[in-house]
């Protein structure tokens, strides 16, 4: 039992699946996962552990933000010897070719966040997706025509910006979307020496404005989760 995790050695897998919405981690568990048990609600950030296709998975959500999720992460790593972390999150595009419900694998993550200031002074870590999972997403999206798109994205410490066109420079520089926990998830790996990826599904459009309901994000993007269950 940890601080923030109510669970017992070996209740948890070494795969778990990390979306931030803990009511997204029950939908996940109760869609897609045999003889489901929910091991933790400490704050009310749910957490499932039950079987896919035979296989130990479990599904732990993480609240907004990289503060917030890197309790989880650290806690999971650590306490529970989580070895492969894959975030399942929603995303806000950067681009025109980049529509509602498209799926994005980050290969890596900017951020606005100071979170690796006082590890690297003076300079800028470029924390990275592991290649394994990657290369393993893009093989299964392929095998079952799922569309991805893949590439830089920006972890964003602010949901709401002053500057509605911050994101522009963003997006000239080729970041495809922005979301909230992916650099923070692949700091993380990199320093314990585990596998992460973040696979996102655009629920809205900076570019356009188009946005996808609360429910849709809580209970939908299946192909995702489909890639995320098939790729350890």
């Amino acid at each position: 039992m940890s601080v923030h995790i109510e669970a017992l050695k070996g209740d948890i897998a070494e795969t778990v699946l990390m979306p931030g919405d803990p009511l997204r981690a029950k939908w996940i568990a109760e869609t897609f996962l045999d003889d489901a048990i929910c091991y933790n609600q400490v704050r009310g950030m749910l957490g499932y552990t039950g079987l896919y296709k035979g296989k130990k998975i479990s599904v732990q959500g993480s609240g907004m933000g990289i503060p917030s999720a890197m309790i989880y992460y650290n806690e999971l790593i650590s306490e529970y010897g989580a070895k492969n972390l894959i975030r399942v999150g929603s995303a806000g595009s950067y681009q025109k070719d980049i529509k509602i419900r498209d799926i994005v694998l980050a290969m890596a993550a900017s951020t606005t966040s100071g979170i690796n200031n006082s590890r690297f002074v003076n300079a800028d870590y470029s924390p990275t997706a592991d290649f394994e999972l990657f290369m393993n997403a893009c093989l299964y999206a392929r095998k079952k025509n799922i569309q991805i798109k893949a590439g830089n994205v920006l972890s964003a410490d602010e949901f709401y910006e002053d500057d509605k066109e911050a994101y522009k420079l963003w997006a000239k520089y080729g970041v495809l979307c922005v979301e909230m926990e992916a650099a923070g998830l692949y700091t993380l790996a990199a320093k314990h020496n585990v596998k992460a990826l973040a696979i996102l599904t655009i629920s809205d459009s900076l570019v356009t404005g188009e946005q996808s309901t609360a429910a849709e994000r809580e209970s939908s993007f299946n192909e995702m989760i489909e890639i995320a269950l098939n790729i350890t």
